[in-house]
């Protein structure tokens, strides 16, 4: 039986209480990871107490008690890391740390040190303020809804088994043999210049010289560690991050733009023209690029995704297959795993790659690699010729209004039965039939021409998901936008969007 008190959901900061009580606000743990505002959400006590119930969950899985964790370039990362690792130890698990690193290191670490187990403490791509964990005890999997529902219940229930026990030791080593890992191979013998942008996060630290030591040309773009993100956040599909891309690779000439989210899991890409070309897109070239090698080749992508993954002809022609599954990291990731796929792609650029390519997890670093590959196998192919090949259609970004953590999966509940109500009436959507409803993750809504919406709860953020493609027009897909947005505004809880079609033009 624990002594420990009961985490509680508020407290006020620079009192005895919040010193002396561990505050964990429910909404925190996602679906396949954990968030929350340091200081607002949780604090200290409450980040201990995640570590005591991570311990306790592990145990109760019956895997070995070996963890690797690491930390994101923010100020008060370590001091995180170390709470969630007095809680690991008090529970009786050996604690291996591997210091300052990107996500997909951590994985690394994994299978480099013979560990079952990972805690991350990373906020990725999240603003200044936010942390976050990324766990799993299965490598290369990481937790679902059920592992990440026990956990949430352990915790916020103080269900502790504090057997003791636990143990700690650091690996500096990790940074180099992750290097050598991605570098151990002959450098590109086709002249690629490439502008890498960080965000100022932490893949700053590891990307720009990686990629010097495998032949690339390196243009740095806000890759000086600032943990006050000044210039944008580290998120490719923030069209800001974007921006400064595009704005980089005309300035310099630059045959390719990669640039890496906060924690280094995901790589969006902007071609040699200065093309925005969107993480589901940049997909459909490497599964071209990767069933031309590999026979029959399997790939898994997420509902957000392009349609081009069944209709585009190069695909068809290879005799790819494509399986769309539910979005999120740890679902498509699982998903790889289980139809044992060559490689995985999320539209929010989550990439995971199979033997031979990778381990199955998802690296921006891999993901850079595999682009870069791509370029060397078409030496006389820019990555805009590669980029026009592809069977035009027209996509938006990944949209997020703001909706409340508490109240944005009832939202997305009636956003669903208002369709299904619309289909059962024959009413249109942006003018035409509704020829399809696929609710597998909130709700796709397909016009007869193809043009589609979707409409999902964000995982990790208090946040909607909206993304619209049409293979017809722009114009259809600015329609499909305007009737999406419409039937989202019968909701009051729904607010304004990080960004909108507007911001394409």
């Amino acid at each position: 039986m624990s002594v420990f008190s009961k985490p509680v959901a508020s407290l006020q900061p620079n009192t005895l209480a919040f010193e002396t009580t561990p505050l964990v606000k429910p909404t925190g743990f996602r679906e396949y990871d954990a968030r929350w505002l340091f200081g607002k959400e949780i604090n200290l006590q409450g980040i201990q107490a995640l570590g005591m119930g991570l311990g306790t969950l592990i145990h109760e899985l019956g895997v070995t008690p070996a963890l690797i964790t690491g930390h994101d370039f923010r100020e008060y990362s370590a001091s995180i890391k170390m709470a969630l690792v007095n809680g690991l130890m008090a529970s009786g698990v050996k604690v291996h740390d591997i210091g300052l690193a990107m996500s997909p290191m951590a994985y690394y670490a994994q299978f480099a040190l013979d560990v079952p187990c990972v805690a991350m403490v990373t906020a990725s791509h999240n603003d200044n303020g936010w942390t976050g964990v990324k766990m799993g005890a299965n490598r290369p999997l990481t937790f679902g809804p059920d592992e990440m529902s026990r956990l949430k219940e352990l915790v916020l229930g103080a269900k502790y088994e504090l057997r003791g026990g636990g143990a700690y030791e650091y690996h500096g080593e990790i940074a180099m043999s992750y290097h050598r890992d991605l570098t151990d191979r002959p450098a590109y013998s086709r002249p690629i210049k490439a502008v890498v942008a960080c965000g100022n996060g932490t893949a700053g630290a590891f990307a720009p010289q990686i990629l010097r030591d495998l032949g690339v040309d390196v243009v740095e773009l806000d890759c000086e560690l600032d943990h006050t993100f000044p210039n944008y956040n580290p998120n490719p599909e923030d069209m800001k991050m974007l921006h400064a891309m595009t704005q980089k690779v005309r300035e310099t000439g630059a045959d390719v733009g990669l640039g890496f989210d906060g924690d280094g899991d995901r790589c969006g890409i902007v071609d040699n023209e200065g093309e925005e070309i969107f993480a589901d897109k940049v997909g459909v070239m490497l599964a071209r690029d990767l069933s031309a090698i590999h026979e029959n080749a399997q790939f898994v992508v997420d509902v957000k995704s392009t349609g081009l993954y069944h209709s585009d002809p190069v695909l068809q022609a290879n005799s790819a297959k494509t399986d769309y599954f539910k979005t999120g990291h740890s679902y498509i990731k699982r998903r790889v795993t289980e139809l044992n796929a060559l490689a995985g792609f999320e539209k929010s650029g989550h990439y995971f790659f199979n033997t031979p390519l990778g381990r199955g997890y998802d690296d921006g670093l891999i993901s850079a690699i595999a682009v870069l590959d791509m370029l060397e196998r078409n030496p006389q192919k820019t990555m805009a010729e590669l980029r026009r090949a592809l069977p035009v259609t027209w996509g938006s970004p990944t949209m997020a209004p703001h909706c409340a953590d508490e109240e944005k999966y009832g939202v997305v509940e009636k956003v669903v039965a208002r369709f299904q109500q619309m289909q059962r009436d024959g009413e249109k959507i942006a003018g035409q039939e509704i020829h399809e409803l696929i609710t597998v993750n909130g709700v796709r809504v397909v016009a007869q021409d193809g043009t589609w919406g979707l409409v999902r709860a964000s995982s990790n953020k208090p946040e909607l998901v909206v993304v619209v493609e049409s293979p017809v027009s722009e114009q259809r897909l600015h329609d499909m936008f305007r009737a999406v947005d419409a039937v989202l505004r019968e909701n009051p809880e729904v607010g304004d969007y990080n960004q909108t079609l507007k911001e394409l033009a």
